[in-house]
């Protein structure tokens, strides 16, 4: 008479397995795609649920089967493990693309000295200097009777430059132009001769 009894406090225990393995299973499929999606940039979006889900899924397969030797209980902490992996990956993301606005925000509002210098021994020359940021360009020519010559220009925005280029006159010498910006030479080069051009661009 003790056996039916028996049996029937024991049947409900086998009733939670499929369940369980259902949890372990989920979390395992949803870290491992969740994982792979966040490497990817942009697309890496997509995994933000996903990971979170399956991480869940995972905690609560692995609490409901503490103590209970099925064997989906690895399945389990593999999904939690990916899941947290995945999420990790994610945060990195999002940490590096806030930092990576607000340097390019911080670098749109700072302005910044740029200063044109030409020396040498030429009698004359002729300069032009250009300068370009925040929605506004200056472009300027010229002509210098008298060297060491000099100007100073401001200019802010993310895409912002300049350049400066110097010919010299019939009457030939030798020139050699700098470009400063905020203390630092960006650039030089010297040409001599009766024409000749020192151009100090592209930096």
């Amino acid at each position: 008479m003790s056996y039916p009894q028996q049996y029937a406090q024991h049947a409900p225990q086998g009733h939670q397995q499929p369940a369980q393995n259902g949890l372990a299973t989920g979390s395992l499929v949803l870290g491992v795609v969740g994982l792979l999606l966040s490497f990817i940039p942009f697309i890496g979006v997509i995994a933000w649920p996903l990971v979170i889900v399956g991480l869940v899924l995972g905690l609560v397969a692995i609490s409901k089967l503490t103590g209970n030797p099925a064997n989906s209980k690895g399945l389990a902490i593999s999904g939690t493990v990916l899941s947290a992996l995945g999420l990790v990956v994610c945060v990195l993301w999002l940490v590096g693309f806030g930092a990576a606005v607000g340097n390019a925000n911080e670098q749109a509002e700072k302005e910044v000295t740029v200063v044109y210098e030409v020396t040498g021994d030429a009698p004359s020359a002729s300069v032009n200097y250009s300068s370009y940021g925040d929605g506004t360009s200056e472009d300027v020519n010229e002509d210098i009777t008298t060297l060491p010559w000099k100007k100073e220009v401001r200019t802010k925005g993310l895409f912002s430059g300049s350049s400066l280029m110097v010919r010299t006159g019939a009457g030939g010498g030798a020139v050699t132009c700098k470009v400063f910006v905020d203390g630092q030479e960006k650039k030089t080069a010297t040409a001599s001769g009766q024409f000749a051009i020192a151009s100090c661009s592209n930096f």
